[in-house]
């Protein structure tokens, strides 16, 4: 399995010259692009239905939990990243953490498969799920990922989303009722004049 990782990360890591091209759309995809979810969430809960809050409440609860497990496998198997273990090309600075699973791909999976599990929000979770495959290329090609760390942060962000669509009815209906609440209040003045929705 390990030879397989890193012949398939040697593959797709950068080849020494590579053009700067290249290595800034890399990093713009590896760092950027994630900005994409949150801000699309909050856009979301702001013009979206009560069944949209519901699953976006859920879908951040699902990138959390997919967070809070990576940071729990790292803590039992903390697999080097490339640069330590002194294989491929590093073009963007990262800390000598555990690799494995990559916690971008992780938030951005989650999401969008918790997202996918709600009728309502399937077309923008389906969107979130394309969006992290140039994301675990960049971080790939970059030098800082295995792809055995992709496929962790699928299998993470794939269980985190059922733990949590199991458990909605406890913890996230309640919470989405809390927040409308709060919501209405902050924003009163803002969905009186029809730029936000009630």
């Amino acid at each position: 399995m390990e030879h397989w990782n890193q012949t398939l990360f040697l593959l797709l890591n950068a080849a020494p010259g590579a053009s700067g091209i290249a290595v800034g759309v890399a990093r713009l995809l590896a760092d950027g692009l994630i900005w994409i979810v949150p801000i699309g969430m909050v856009f979301g809960w702001l013009r979206g239905s009560a069944a949209t809050r519901h699953a976006l409440v859920a879908a951040t609860a699902s990138g959390l939990a997919g967070l809070l497990i990576n940071q729990l496998i790292g803590l039992v198997w903390a697999h080097p990243r490339p640069f330590v273990v002194g294989i491929g090309q590093t073009l963007m600075v990262h800390a000598p953490d555990s690799s494995f699973p990559s916690d971008h791909l992780t938030l951005i999976w989650a999401v969008a498969f918790s997202l996918l599990l709600h009728e309502r929000t399937r077309v923008a979770g389906g969107v979130a799920a394309l969006l992290g495959l140039p994301v675990a290329w960049a971080r790939i090609y970059l030098g800082v990922h295995f792809p055995l760390d992709m496929l962790g942060a699928a299998l993470v962000a794939f269980g985190s989303a059922w733990l949590i669509l199991g458990e909605e009815h406890r913890f996230v209906a309640p919470l989405v009722q809390a927040m409308q609440r709060a919501h209405r209040w902050a924003f009163a003045s803002l969905i009186e004049k029809g730029w936000v929705r009630q």
